[in-house]
């Protein structure tokens, strides 16, 4: 009797342990994700800052293990946010006004990316000044929108040359007309950066006018013929990862399923999450566009 009450205990600890792991993996916290928004800036349909961050909320709403929020006008009221943060993404003007070159932003945001904070910057958001931001830029997405030395051009390039990565997973071929800033300031060599969006702009386009200054700046013109790359993603040193994505300038071509889900997908995959088989899937009809636009 003693033997077989010591077996059936043995068997109720086994059972008990795999249902306490069982509950722990159930109970892993979700992945959160920090959405972004800068101010309102340019005439409505363009720089929907706001709007674009609250449609990404929406489309990421189902996917697994993430947990989505949105901070607006350009930076958290609680910085105390980022210490927590999984990813953050950045999504607002940029240059020397960018939020995140102010006061000793970019030390606070150094000290998540050394934990493995994922990065992922869109449109001007990807600019900064070269000696303030440019090199952490470079460490954490791989590179930036230099003044003078990159392009923004409103171009029409088609995408039809995708790689194999978990960023462009459901991504079919497709075309968007957007102020498509490429020749990005990378690391030397671009170690580390992968090319994800890239089509060669004509010589036209080369030739200007860019939207400003409107150029033509002569090592553009040099590279007639060139590819360029209009999105890039990196695996950093740190384990974290971060994107760049250099279109979101008309708020419609988030209708675009490929342009949209390409953003979605890095997303969820600076969050450290994998991506789904066939991508972020989300339905975006022209009244949802028309949804939360400034004004």
């Amino acid at each position: 009797m003693h033997w077989a009450l010591l077996f059936l205990f043995s068997i109720y600890t086994a059972i008990s342990i795999g249902e306490s792991t069982d509950s722990i993996h159930q109970t892993d916290p979700p992945k959160h994700l920090m959405l972004i928004a800068g101010s309102a800036s340019h005439s409505t349909g363009t720089h929907e800052h706001r709007a674009g961050v609250l449609l990404f909320e929406r489309c990421l709403a189902e996917v697994e293990g993430l947990h989505v929020t949105t901070h607006f006008e350009g930076w958290p009221e609680d910085e105390s946010l980022f210490e927590k943060a999984d990813a953050v993404l950045f999504y607002m003007d940029g240059g020397g006004n960018h939020p995140i070159v102010q006061a000793n932003r970019l030390a606070l945001i150094q000290s998540q990316i050394d934990r493995g904070l994922g990065f992922g910057a869109l449109h001007y958001a990807v600019e900064v000044p070269s000696n303030n931001g440019g090199s952490e830029y470079k460490e954490w997405i791989g590179g930036y929108y230099e003044t003078n030395y990159s392009v923004n051009p409103i171009w029409q390039p088609t995408f039809d040359n995708l790689p194999n990565h978990p960023t462009m997973r459901g991504v079919d071929s497709f075309t968007a007309t957007d102020e498509w800033y490429f020749n990005m300031r990378y690391r030397p060599d671009q170690v580390g950066v992968t090319p994800m969006l890239v089509a060669a702009p004509s010589d036209e386009v080369r030739d200007g006018p860019y939207v400003h200054p409107q150029g033509p700046y002569e090592h553009i013109q040099q590279a007639k013929g060139d590819s360029e790359i209009m999105s890039w993603v990196v695996d950093r040193k740190d384990g974290g990862r971060g994107f760049g994505f250099t279109g979101g300038h008309f708020h419609n071509n988030w209708g675009i399923d490929g342009f949209r889900t390409s953003v979605l997908n890095s997303l969820v995959w600076i969050s450290g999450l994998d991506v789904p088989a066939g991508g972020v899937q989300c339905t975006v009809t022209e009244d949802d566009l028309l949804e939360n636009l400034d004004h």
